[in-house]
C-alpha cells in the first residue's frame, strides 16, 4: 500500500457463526478525502469499522490503515486513529475533562486549549460528571475525544447520534475543517443527508457487502426530482409520457407535473417546442435516491464500484 490510501481492504469478511457480518470488503479510502460509509443499521458497518481498528479478527481477507497491520501495529496505529464507537460508553463517574485528560495522556499529551476550544464548538460543560450528562453531551464529550489529538484518521460510527441539528451542522464543519487540516475522515451513518454536504464519495453497504462506491456529485445526477411546468396553453400528456426517465406524468390543462429520474435534457427540449411560462424543479432529495437505490436495486452486491 501506497501513502495515497489512509484505508485499504481486500476481501474483508466476517461472520458470526452463519451469519454474515461483512463479505467481500474491497474498499480504498484515500488520504485527505472523507468518505462516508452508508446503509441501514445492521448492515455491516459497524462490523467493517471494529474488524480495521482490531476489535474484531476477520473471518478471511485483509485490511491495511495508514500503512500499518491492524493486528501487529496496533498500538501505534490507536494513536494515529481518532475513533468514536456507536455505541458510546464511559467508565467510573468522574468529570469530563478529567476523563479527556487521562486520554490526552495515553495519546502522548495533547494541547489543553485545543481540547476547550472543541468543547466550546459543541457547547459542552466539561466540569461536569460524565455519568450525569444526556445521550447529547455524552456523543459530544466522544467527539471531543476523538478529534482532540488532531490525528491522521478520523473513524467515526454514527457520530451524529443524540446531537441537535445545530449541533449536527456544527460536526459538519469540524470535519470539513478536518479535511482542509489533511486529514482522513472514514465516517458511517444511515442517514445520507449527514454526509451529502461533507463526503467527497460514498460507499453503500447493503445485507454485508459493498453495494457501490459513489461520489456524492453523481447521486445528485440522477437523484428523483419534481419538476412543474407551466405552459401558455393546454398540452398532451402522451408527448411526455414516453421520454427515458420521466413518470407519474400529470397534465391539468397548461400545467404538468412530473417525476424525473436523471438528466432533465429530454424533458427541456420538448418542452421547448412549446411557450413555457414557468418551470419549478424541486431540489434532488437524495436521501429518497439513496434508499431507492439500497432497497430496490437488484444484485447490488455485484454492482460496479463506481468510483472506487
Amino acid at each position: 500500500m501506497t501513502d495515497d490510501f489512509a484505508i485499504r481492504t481486500e476481501g474483508l469478511t466476517k461472520f458470526y457463526g452463519d451469519r454474515r457480518g461483512i463479505e467481500g470488503l474491497d474498499l480504498e479510502v484515500r488520504a485527505g478525502e472523507v468518505m462516508g460509509f452508508l446503509g441501514p443499521n445492521g448492515a455491516g458497518k459497524t462490523t467493517s469499522i471494529r474488524l480495521l481498528l482490531d476489535f474484531l479478527r476477520p473471518t478471511r481477507g485483509h485490511a491495511t490503515v495508514l500503512g500499518l497491520d491492524p493486528r501487529r501495529d496496533r498500538a501505534s496505529l490507536h494513536r494515529r486513529i481518532g475513533y468514536l464507537p456507536g455505541e458510546l460508553a464511559f467508565p467510573g463517574r468522574g468529570r469530563a475533562d478529567d476523563l479527556l485528560r487521562f486520554f490526552a495522556d495515553a495519546r502522548g499529551g495533547v494541547a489543553w486549549t485545543h481540547v476547550t476550544e472543541l468543547a466550546a464548538r459543541l457547547d459542552v460543560d466539561l466540569s461536569r460528571p460524565v455519568h450525569a450528562m444526556s445521550k447529547g453531551n455524552k456523543q459530544k464529550v466522544g467527539l471531543v475525544q476523538a478529534f482532540m489529538h488532531r490525528p491522521a484518521l478520523l473513524i467515526l460510527d454514527e457520530p451524529t447520534s443524540g446531537l441537535d441539528p445545530l449541533m449536527q451542522q456544527e460536526f459538519l464543519a469540524m470535519v470539513r475543517d478536518a479535511r482542509t487540516d489533511g486529514q482522513t475522515v472514514f465516517m458511517s451513518s444511515h442517514v445520507l443527508a449527514e454526509v451529502q454536504h461533507t463526503a467527497d464519495r460514498v460507499a453503500i453497504v447493503r445485507d454485508g457487502r459493498l453495494a457501490a462506491v459513489e461520489r456524492v456529485e453523481s447521486l445528485g445526477r440522477r437523484a428523483v426530482r419534481t419538476v412543474e411546468i407551466h405552459f401558455a396553453d393546454p398540452v398532451a400528456p402522451d408527448e411526455f409520457a414516453v421520454l427515458p426517465g420521466v413518470s407519474d406524468v400529470v397534465v391539468s390543462g397548461p400545467v404538468l407535473t412530473c417525476t424525473v429520474d436523471g438528466r432533465l435534457d429530454p424533458l427541456i427540449k420538448v418542452a421547448a417546442r412549446h411557450e413555457v411560462v414557468d418551470l419549478l424543479s424541486a431540489e434532488p432529495d437524495l436521501e429518497e435516491t439513496f434508499l431507492s437505490y439500497y432497497y430496490h436495486s437488484e444484485g447490488a452486491g455485484d454492482a460496479a464500484r463506481t468510483g472506487a
